[in-house]
């Protein structure tokens, strides 16, 4: 892979992957979820993800390398780890699958037929299918390219949001929205949390981590990567927190009949900007529906393809998919599978929301893993790391913490999917140890797996991940985000609190204990 990307170019494409359909659809199922009190959800899951941003800038400065997130839980915590964190990537391919669903949302404006209710048609899904080969195309050639195409994209997803929120504000502003309608926080500030992932805020603003799969291709990482990752997540939630505002105080007195719940709109900014008269925005909401979305999942082919070059790597899939073409620098054969699985998720999901509660979830594992993952290296008495981001011997676990509550706060009915579909991973593991693949052909693989160490010692290097799912399935099942509530608010996030805690040391101290063995395995 070659190195063409600076400043600008990671930190649009950190842009574009965060603001795709949530800024479409988010202020309306936040409003929902929490009232008022959404805005909130939208500073604490900036300041939240800025946190866990720092210990995967710490990761991508000190080791670039493309698909990145997907190689560092490999190296830190062992073949276990690294599966099933590899098998949650795959699975999460489905959030762009999730983008191009809401393009069809959106194009059934102007295409009946598209969608019926919540689901895309067999047509819908016809031409969602039509869609995702062409952005596999606009991935074939070089990474500078991509870029360039994906810079003017990001110039065109910040103009139209910025005229959205002028516009809807100068025509439609209602006062007394922060204390009618049951008042700042209708539902209760729990509903704060809820809504951080169940009314899509934490899926709108995740994303951030898009620069660091590059990070193989970056001009001087050390430099570019943390400015770039930053910079992104501050766009994103000012622009989101704008949007928000725009949409509380401008929703019409008639259709808060039954309070914020009982708002709804097939497309909330369209539709708003027709009841308000506004039809030159309705238009253009409608042409950005398509083209907003549409650069998100254009820059998620191209970190899905990263992903399974990496997988490759590892050796979790065939290494034939770790072909990069020679002439531009793309893992093509990546990107071919990748589109496979897209269509695959496209065909067993409704709607947007149903696609990003639990592919999102899926994604959210690799916030934990990375933060594992830097403080291994960061403990590991053989290792050069010094903590490149000043405080991460805190902020690690702080991260993962969050990273635990995240999960956690999506609610049991996306979790008893979720999580057990990422356990499934350990069939893929065994699966792989009884073919022989997945292990090291010689000592000192420059891939990092390492000769192959007893099937025991993995087991037990990998214990903390499949008893931390194990466990946050049960304590979902007993907590008050959509379980039994046997566990009560706020109890229940400060049992997970301290739940992660100790699965954070144990994981340390397990990929610690890894890293030695591997040396002493390799001479």
């Amino acid at each position: 892979m070659r190195r063409d990307l600076g400043f600008w170019g990671l930190t649009a494409i950190g842009f574009s992957n965060i603001v795709g359909s949530g800024w479409l659809f988010a202020a309306l199922y936040a409003a929902q979820t929490a009232g008022p009190a959404s805005l909130l959800s939208w500073i604490g899951a900036g300041l939240l993800c800025g946190l866990v941003a720092l210990v995967m800038i710490e990761l991508g400065a000190s080791r670039p390398e493309g698909g990145g997130t997907v190689r560092w839980p490999l190296f830190a915590s062992g073949r276990l780890v690294g599966t099933l964190v590899g098998w949650s990537v795959l699975l999460s391919v489905g959030g762009t699958a999730a983008e191009i669903s809401a393009i069809m949302q959106y194009a059934a404006h102007y295409v009946p037929g598209l969608y019926s209710g919540h689901t895309l048609t067999l047509t819908g899904v016809g031409v969602a299918a039509a869609l995702s080969v062409v952005l596999t195309a606009l991935n074939w050639y070089a990474v500078r390219m991509f870029a360039r195409l994906n810079n003017l994209v990001s110039v065109f997803k910040i103009a139209v949001p910025v005229v959205t929120v002028i516009a809807l504000i100068a025509s439609g502003w209602h006062e007394g929205r922060l204390t009618d309608h049951g008042g700042f926080a209708p539902y209760g500030y729990a509903a704060c949390l809820t809504a951080l992932a169940g009314g899509g805020i934490v899926y709108s603003v995740n994303g951030f981590q898009a620069p660091l799969d590059f990070s193989g291709e970056a001009r001087n990482p050390r430099k570019t990567i943390p400015a770039a990752v930053l910079t992104g997540i501050a766009l994103a939630v000012a622009m989101y927190l704008a949007l928000q505002v725009a949409f509380l105080f401008t929703v019409p007195e008639s259709v808060l009949g039954g309070g914020w719940k009982g708002v709804s709109f097939e497309s909330p900014f369209g539709q708003l900007a027709l009841i308000l008269n506004l039809h030159w925005l309705s238009s253009l909401l409608y042409a950005d529906a398509v083209i907003s979305p549409g650069g998100s999942a254009y820059v998620g082919v191209a970190i899905n393809a990263r992903h399974t070059y990496a997988l490759a790597k590892n050796r979790t899939i065939p290494r034939f998919f770790m072909k990069v073409n020679e002439r531009f620098g793309v893992p093509r054969r990546a990107l071919a599978i990748n589109l496979a699985v897209i269509v695959i998720f496209l065909l067993p999901f409704g709607g947007w929301q149903d696609i990003v509660s639990v592919m999102g979830n899926m994604y959210l594992l690799i916030y934990g893993a990375s933060a594992v993952a830097a403080a291994v290296f960061l403990a590991d008495p053989g290792s050069s790391t010094t903590g490149w981001v000043p405080g991460l011997r805190w902020i690690a676990p702080v991260s993962f913490v969050v990273a635990s509550e995240f999960v956690y706060w999506s609610g049991w009915h996306t979790l008893r999917l979720a999580l057990p579909l990422v356990l499934a991973g350990l069939l893929i593991f065994l699966a792989m140890r009884r073919s022989g693949n997945g292990a090291a052909d010689a000592v000192g693989d420059r891939d990092g797996a390492g000769r192959r160490l007893p099937l025991l010692a993995e087991l037990r290097t990998g214990a903390w991940l499949v008893t931390y799912l194990a466990v946050l399935t049960v304590l979902s099942w007993l907590g008050s985000f959509g379980g039994a509530t046997r566990l009560p608010a706020p109890y229940d996030s400060l049992v997970v609190a301290a739940f992660a805690v100790a699965v954070f040391f144990w994981a340390v101290r397990s990929g610690v204990r890894h890293l030695t063995e591997s040396r002493t395995a390799t001479g």
